[in-house]
């Protein structure tokens, strides 16, 4: 005889919400037909999450935890990387948590009340005051904020876009509007299209594993990457990617 585990209805639920939510918005989505949807009465939906506003702070918080996490671990490590391990973790974060990141976009004001509000907030600042730095002026702090969009607000708008692809095309921005790069790739690396030069990290891996040599592939098939942003993505130098692919791929 197979038991049921004891969260069993509340994860149907929530995964049953995050469907209807998709599909026709939180404020068109009822209690009455995720009920229905699940076979469930409205009265087993109320017993997991007396309220609906209750649902959606349930399918953020993942999201929220996963954030709060990697400032820690951020505030935890070496100051001089503090910045890149934000926004590199950050956009990481935000790709882990696609699908329901892009149902809650327009409805995110909805968890404006209470603790989940206050801990989005004090997320935020964080994040602004690691990416900003120390004694940073009015400029750093803009373009923190600016940084923290950058490595956001493309997920939600590029739906259709690959992981791998929209990963480098976000930390891409990222580096041309902060005018640098992670701790350690010492500014020998080549220019880009722009006017931040594209540096490689010392210490990379010299070979691509088989899976990455086919995400390099499917990068570069879709004839919008070079190899500075395959070599980006993937966290490894230009020459290992011409070394793993040849020049005939890269």
């Amino acid at each position: 005889m197979t038991v049921e585990a004891p969260d069993d209805t509340r994860t149907r639920i929530l995964r049953a919400a995050l469907d209807l939510f998709a599909e026709h918005g939180y404020q068109r989505t009822s209690l009455r037909q995720i009920a229905e949807r699940l076979r469930l009465t409205k009265a087993a939906i109320l017993y997991h999450f007396p309220a609906k506003e209750h649902l959606l702070t349930a399918l953020i918080e993942p999201l929220v935890s996963d954030l709060e996490a990697l400032l820690d671990a951020a505030e935890a490590g070496p100051a001089e990387r503090a910045r890149w391990t934000v926004l590199e973790g950050w956009v990481d974060t935000m790709l882990a948590h696609r699908r329901p990141l892009g149902m809650l976009f327009h409805d995110i004001a909805l968890v404006g009340r209470g603790d989940t509000y206050h801990r989005l907030m004090r997320i935020a600042m964080r994040a602004n005051d690691l990416i900003a730095g120390p004694d940073a002026g009015s400029r750093e702090r803009v373009r923190a904020v600016q940084a923290v969009a950058a490595c956001s607000d493309p997920i939600v708008f590029f739906t259709d876009v690959p992981d791998e692809v929209l990963r480098a095309d976000m930390l891409d921005g990222v580096r041309r509007l902060l005018g640098d790069a992670p701790p350690g790739d010492g500014g020998q690396g080549d220019q880009g299209t722009g006017n931040a030069p594209r540096r490689r990290r010392p210490g990379r891996p010299r070979r691509l594993s088989h899976e990455q040599v086919d995400q390099a592939r499917r990068m570069h098939a879709t004839g919008t990457h070079s190899a500075d942003d395959i070599a980006a993505a993937l966290g490894v130098s230009r020459a290992t990617v011409y070394r793993n692919l040849g020049s005939s791929h890269a």
